[in-house]
């Protein structure tokens, strides 16, 4: 038995917890990222003061921020290593509650925890503390039931054990992994008690890969055999699967296209000949038009999101499904028959099956044919030029407003800076985005031979992850140059870890791009008829409308006094310069690019179900709702 403190207890047991996958052994917490307060600091921060053993400290700036880089590292490790975040009472926890739900949608272990309440009551309420009137049990930290994966209390110090091995088993397990709360009641962090030193024992956790049933095998091999043109979907299964060389060979075996999802992208090399590219609303026309003529869709890894679907319009009405997926609730999805199995152990038990009844695809020259028509399209918008041939990609925006933004900010397009940062940087770049139209360009645009090497966080689109997500990759993968893609919008929403990328000495590159605007979210509602309404950087004018002046914000200027090389980019020549000069810092850059609206790229094809009114006195509004039931209509009811 050792006596200590509950603190000094939960730093001992995370400093022995290790994984196995595929009989490679790893420690599985690296260390805990905090943003100190009075409900944190003497309790864990005492117990790390004290005796880390070989955890490292992570100083965060802002606790959503600390969460996101955690959750991002996890991500970049395939989920074999994590960061712990803690945090103080109150507002502190609830900051991390947007990272947990982040994390938890897009099946990341990410373990926090959010200071609480004393147990005693003895002073209440404590400072920070949330008083809810109909039950005193009630804190701040209860809002995590919604977002997590596990949730837990601890009031007693001997709580901690069965708290903590369920806590692994959550974050271990490949089909539940997400979110793990674990609530410390400040008072409790600092009583003891005699803790068996079995619960401090190394432990190794087996990451294992779920069997595929014969049964269900040969229920799908069954429905892919009678296919003519199928095609596979490549998600996030795939990567964390590290399955992608084996559907590569199952692909080339036996003819089959396939299609990645944003969590899927760089798990399967982009120059494969069977690779399409991107799917649905942020896919390209390689992906969507081989898409829409498929009679069997095979979803690996994937939980068929609205935009891998296209809100389930983009396949044909009696196209069939199958899937294999270590989730059998995301198995279960379009009605699909099913098959329960590990990524890699699926995909090759699919193979043996199909090989044993001599199949083969009908496909003859169409998916040559698809990806060279794609390769002449990002041709054009990699020589996309204002001053050349410019017209807007989306053209439901408002064009009047292009010359003033080409005056003030420049005449770059977002496309064209896309493809030349592409093609200028290190093929092993790691690439990191969330939010607005960037995750569109990115998807259809970024192409990679290093596997594992893209970091889209689409499942959450949650706009602030692009800085933090560059730190975890680096975190991660410290010789690879680190990239943020990010919008003006979110850049200003969170940028905090920028700080701590200088404060770790891990070089990040942010590539800012700023269109004085929410484009994304312009182009959505000025293309349903509404009218430019607040998703422009303007002044307010004489009408009291922000509808007056750009807003002209120097990014470049506010993040040198960070210690951040910075440029300013207005022109393609200027922004050869600049990305060429960032790849010789040491420290952390930005890239202030000054790009023209409704530059990025298109649909596709793709259609994308938004709660257009059903009613309103805007003509184009109720043209919109018309559209918008047509393309319903037409899509899969379930």
């Amino acid at each position: 038995m050792a006596k200590m403190t509950m603190a000094q207890a939960l730093v001992k047991f995370l400093d022995n917890q290790y994984v196995s996958f595929d009989g490679k052994e790893t420690k599985f917490v690296d260390g805990i990222f905090t943003v100190f307060g009075h409900g944190i600091v003497l309790g864990l921060g005492e117990a790390l003061d004290s005796d880390k053993g070989g955890l490292k400290v992570y100083q965060g700036k802002n606790e959503q921020g600390m969460a996101h880089v955690a959750a991002s590292f996890a991500k970049m490790n395939n989920r074999r290593k994590i960061i712990a975040c803690s945090s103080s009472i109150g507002p502190g926890s609830a900051n991390m509650i947007t990272a947990a739900a982040t994390a938890t949608v897009n099946h990341i272990p990410l373990l926090l925890f959010p200071a609480d309440a004393f147990a005693t009551r003895q002073p209440d309420p404590v400072l920070q503390q949330f008083e809810q009137v109909n039950s005193l049990a009630t804190t701040t930290n209860d809002a995590y039931k919604a977002v997590t994966r596990y949730w837990d209390r601890i009031q007693r110090p001997e709580q901690l054990m069965s708290a903590m091995l369920n806590a692994m088993r959550v974050l271990t397990d490949t089909a539940e992994t997400g979110a793990v709360a674990i609530s410390l009641c400040q008072d409790v962090e600092g009583e003891s008690y005699d803790y068996p030193d079995s619960f401090f024992k190394k432990r190794v956790h087996k990451i294992t890969r779920m069997p595929a049933s014969e049964d269900e095998v040969n229920d799908i091999a069954e429905i892919v055999a009678g296919a003519k043109k199928p095609l596979v979907i490549c998600g996030g299964g795939v990567r964390y699967s590290e399955a992608g060389e084996a559907l590569e060979e199952f692909c080339a075996r036996f003819n089959i296209p396939f299609a990645e999802t944003q969590s899927g992208k760089t798990a399967c090399l982009s120059s494969d000949e069977y690779n399409l590219g991107g799917l649905g609303v942020t896919g390209n026309s390689a992906g969507n038009d081989i898409a829409k003529e498929a009679d069997v869709i095979i979803g690996i890894g994937t939980r068929f999101s609205d935009f891998t679907t296209a809100s389930k319009s983009l396949f044909r009405d009696d196209a069939k499904f199958v899937t294999i997926n270590t989730s059998r609730f995301d198995a279960y999805k379009l009605d699909a028959v099913k098959l329960v199995a590990d990524a890699k152990l699926g995909i090759e038990a699919l193979g043996e099956a199909l090989a044993h009844k001599g199949y083969k695809s009908a496909y003859t020259d169409e998916i040559k044919a698809a990806r060279d028509g794609w390769e002449k399209e990002m041709q054009f918008l990699s020589d996309y030029r204002y001053d050349e041939s410019f017209k807007p990609l989306i053209a439901a925006g408002d064009e009047r407003t292009i010359p003033e933004f080409a005056e003030k900010l420049g005449v770059i397009t977002q496309t064209a800076a896309v493809a030349l940062i592409r093609k200028l940087i290190p093929d092993d770049a790691l690439c990191t985005a969330a939010a607005g139209s960037l995750p569109g360009d990115l998807q259809r645009m970024w192409t990679s031979d290093s596997r594992y090497s893209y970091n889209m966080e689409y499942g959450y689109s949650c706009m602030g992850y692009e800085i933090a997500g560059a730190l975890g990759s680096k975190l991660a993968k410290p010789e690879c140059e680190s990239y943020a893609m990010c919008g003006d919008g979110s850049y200003l929403m969170l940028h905090s870890e920028l700080v701590t990328s200088l404060q770790e000495h891990k070089k990040i590159n942010v590539m800012l791009f700023d269109n004085a605007s929410f484009g994304c979210i312009n182009n959505l509602e000025m293309s349903n008829g509404i009218g430019n309404l607040a998703t422009e950087f303007r002044y307010r004018d004489g009408d009291g409308n922000l509808l007056g002046d750009l807003l002209e914000i120097d990014y470049a200027k506010a993040a040198s006094g960070y210690g951040v090389k910075t440029y300013t980019a207005r022109t393609m020549e200027e922004l050869e310069a600049a990305i060429k000069d960032s790849l010789k810092q040491e420290v952390s850059t930005l890239i202030d690019i000054k790009v023209l609206p409704k530059t990025m790229t298109d649909g596709y094809g793709a259609w994308w179900h938004v709660g257009v009114p059903s009613v309103s006195k805007n003509e184009k509004v109720n043209k919109a709702f018309d559209a918008k039931e047509e393309n319903r209509s037409k899509a899969r009811k379930y």
